[in-house]
Order: C-alpha cells, then sequence, then structure tokens
C-alpha cells in the first residue's frame, strides 16, 4: 500500500509558475505521473515518469512543464512554468501503473490548481 500526498497547488496569474510536489509514503519502485481534472472535462495525464526516469508530456505542456523525481526523499515534482488559465484543473499524482492496463494503482488526494487571467 502506499500513500501520496500532493502539495504545492495554488492560485497564480497567467504566465506565473508552480511547483507541484508528490511524496510518496513508502519506497517508490514504480513509475509515477501526473494527471488533472478540468471542471466538466475528463482527467487527462499531463506528464509521467518512469523509474529509470525517462518522461513524457502532453503537448499541451511541452516546454513549460518538467516532471522530476527525488528518489531518495522519495518525492516528484512538476515545475509549471508560464501558466495558462486552461492549466487550471484539480491536478493528481499516480504512482505504479499496471504493466497490462496502464492504469495506475495508487493515487493522490489532489492539489488545485488556479490561474488566473
Amino acid at each position: 500500500q502506499m500513500d501520496l500526498v500532493e502539495s504545492g497547488g495554488g492560485s497564480v496569474q497567467a504566465g506565473g509558475s508552480l511547483k507541484l510536489s508528490c511524496a510518496a509514503s513508502v519506497l517508490n519502485t514504480c513509475g509515477m505521473a501526473w494527471y488533472r481534472q478540468a471542471p466538466g472535462k475528463e482527467r487527462e495525464m499531463v506528464s509521467s515518469i518512469s523509474f529509470l526516469g525517462t518522461t513524457t508530456y502532453t503537448e499541451s505542456v511541452k516546454g513549460r512543464f518538467t516532471i522530476s523525481q527525488d528518489k531518495s526523499e522519495n518525492i516528484m515534482y512538476l515545475q509549471m512554468n508560464n501558466l495558462r488559465s486552461e492549466d487550471t484543473a484539480v491536478y493528481y499524482c499516480a504512482a505504479c501503473p499496471n504493466i497490462l492496463t496502464g492504469v495506475y494503482n495508487y493515487w493522490g488526494q489532489g492539489t488545485q490548481v488556479t490561474v488566473s487571467a
């Protein structure tokens, strides 16, 4: 069992930056990801990082967001720069994707990011 706790969300003006953190309760040997869900929209993957450090990004955040991890502290980060109003959403961290389905087994409670124009 793994608990994930996100932090770092908040309100910022367009063009600003935020850094989200996701702390895992146990040693993590899995891939992890950041998802987000905006009001009235489906949850979407924003970025992922494998245990070996391979990263992916959804097209809309490429060049603006950076995912990273500190394995010694069991923390994953999402640095978000040049934020836009369309980045407003609840951001969730997830860990340990099922190798067959890709569905993540563990989820955090979410942290709100609000970007005002």
